[in-house]
């Protein structure tokens, strides 16, 4: 058989042109066994971390399993010691010291653990047309009309008036029973779809139903209220002024499930961003030799601006870094300015039915790989951090070396909208920063979808951004 010679075109196209593949092109089929598998611990996580704090307590109890210890101020820690701090139960930062000293900075990675829902607010219970509600406030940017006719559960927790804390957890058990927000018949709808989409369902129209049987005593008004506050009692020891103390959070009573014919993707609440907090605790819970000091920061409130005093645009990161400089006779400001971080935190996935909002040259794709964001904002880069050359060249490199599979993305066309992270923050204080994260699809929805290879290299990618050496 003739051998075939390549031009001199097609061996310069072959030295000089990207030539970007699906994963699944490029993987050996055991690393995508691999990548399977460590999707079904993903899938665990995110079936316990519906929540903020749940997310939290699983990180803190995954942690112990790997040999954490609490965090103990003043301590002086040695290369290799394992150590978790909590933040108000709703953060969590995980560190592995290194065998360089903290004045070189360390190598951090920041997720963020609190994803779109629906909170219920102070004074939620009421009673109309004989059906018990509650009423509500919904956090973060969603689609109100996603959000309805669709199974709910009920999280969070009580502060009683004698102090104690009572944890709530409705929906998520086969036994239990579950939600809805609910929405009108199409045959009824006339005037509502006339209303433009984003005002399809109003705000104040997400009231949860929770009840419809009527206490059985002719003596009292509001009978089906009075039942649900009966059954919350008995249950949990509260009145009804117990809700102006209590964080209560309705999200989606869905699992985690494979979706596809081929099982390629998943399908979860809270993938934003929760896909990379999972792949960034794995990194840094497996991490035990770095050269630099490992650390994984899962933060709250991202969805709302990061402010409050659990979210990154507070000071308890710096206050946590300036304890460990202490120790080593250094200022945090110098670990600070030194450290690398990889903004743990999805972008949107090139959706071929909505293909006109991105610009696909730039945009990131489903399969191809962990996508690392050299910028985020809207229109003309507002509200971004914008990655250096430097430090996306030094990523480029440990990437390539380390055999991941990357891509990068954009977050939509230049004019079309746009969004943020916590990349921001981190660089306000000195830090160099990049967003590195998973595509996906169906962002803020009740339902987000990605793939199990990208979530995989991001996982790989953490990794290897700990044991770079």
């Amino acid at each position: 058989m003739e051998e075939t010679v390549k031009t001199a075109g097609e061996l310069l196209a072959e030295k000089l042109c990207e030539k970007p593949k699906n994963a699944a092109l490029i993987m050996s089929d055991e690393e995508i066994a691999s990548a399977d598998s460590y999707c079904e611990d993903y899938k665990h996580f995110m079936n316990a971390s519906k929540t903020e704090r749940e997310a939290c307590a699983e990180a803190v109890r995954l942690a112990k399993e790997a040999g954490y210890s609490e965090f103990e101020r003043g301590k002086k820690y040695a290369a290799g010691e394992k150590f978790y701090f909590v933040n108000r139960g709703k953060s969590v930062i995980l560190t592995v010291m290194g065998k360089k000293p903290l004045a070189e900075g360390v190598r951090l990675c920041a997720a963020h653990i609190d994803s779109p829902r629906i909170d219920l607010k102070q004074h939620p219970l009421y009673e109309e047309k004989e059906m018990a509600l509650f009423k509500t406030h919904y956090y973060g940017g969603i689609k109100k009309y996603q959000w309805t006719t669709i199974p709910m559960s009920l999280h969070g927790v009580i502060i009683r008036a004698d102090g104690e804390k009572v944890t709530v957890n409705i929906g998520e058990d086969e036994g239990d029973p579950v939600f809805i927000i609910t929405d009108l018949l199409i045959h009824l709808a006339n005037e509502q779809m006339k209303r433009p989409l984003a005002q399809g369902i109003k705000g104040e129209e997400l009231n949860l139903l929770i009840g419809s049987r009527p206490f059985r005593d002719d003596k009292v008004s509001k009978k089906v209220k009075l039942n649900i506050l009966r059954i919350l009692n008995e249950k949990y020891g509260i009145t009804e002024h117990d809700f102006v103390s209590a964080e209560l959070e309705i999200v989606p009573a869905f699992k985690a499930r494979d979706i596809g014919l081929d099982r390629s993707m998943i399908g979860s609440y809270g993938q934003d961003d929760r896909v990379c907090s999972y792949a960034s605790l794995r990194a840094v819970l497996e991490c035990s030799d770095p050269e630099y000091t490992a650390m994984t920061v899962l933060t709250d409130k991202e969805e709302i601006g990061s402010d409050g005093n659990t979210g990154l645009n507070s000071s308890y990161l710096p206050y946590f870094i300036d304890d460990l400089a202490e120790t080593q006779g250094v200022k945090g400001h110098t670990v600070i300015s030194n450290t690398i971080c990889l903004s743990a935190d999805v972008n949107a996935a090139e959706d071929p039915t909505f293909s006109d909002v991105t610009e696909s040259r730039n945009a990131s794709k489903l399969g191809y790989g962990v996508v690392f964001t050299k910028y985020t904002g809207a229109r003309g880069k507002s509200g971004t951090s914008d990655a250096s050359a430097e430090t996306v060249g030094f990523v480029r490199r440990l990437m390539d070396k380390s055999g991941v599979i990357w891509q990068t993305g954009e977050l939509g066309k230049v004019d079309e909208g746009g969004g943020g992270t916590v990349a921001a923050y981190l660089a306000d204080l000195d830090m160099d920063v990049i967003d590195m994260g998973v595509p996906v699809l169906c962002m803020h929805a009740p339902y987000e979808v990605t793939s199990k290879l990208d979530a995989y290299q991001c996982y790989k990618a953490a990794a290897a951004f700990f044991n770079e050496k």
